[in-house]
């Protein structure tokens, strides 16, 4: 795969690992079913593990393509503010919409 088809795909990957914790009721969507829901601390612990999860997928892609570039805290900062951003659609639909009982 070309170096932009795997940007893409880690693109990708984290526009769906941001809103995950917003859609399901499941702890990382694998764990067991919380009832009646999951309290909004839960999915922002889960929004942390998913944000690492996807960087470390990232960085092994990186280094499939060649060096891995050194990152300061600058890049965690930019990357981890654009991964709330990703996670905003979902955060709406979870807390935001009025639903028709």
């Amino acid at each position: 795969m070309s170096q932009s088809g795997l940007v893409w795909l880690v693109i990708l990957a984290a526009c769906v690992a941001a809103n995950l914790p917003f859609v399901n009721q499941r702890i990382l969507a694998v764990g067991p079913v919380r009832a009646p829901q999951k309290s909004l601390l839960l999915r922002l612990a889960e929004l942390v593990v998913l944000y690492l999860l996807v960087g470390a997928g990232a960085l092994l892609l990186e280094k499939g393509v060649g060096q891995i570039a050194p990152q300061g805290w600058e890049f965690y900062a930019v990357t981890g503010a654009m991964f709330i951003t990703l996670a905003f659609p979902g955060f709406v639909f979870r807390y935001l919409l009025r639903r028709r009982r």
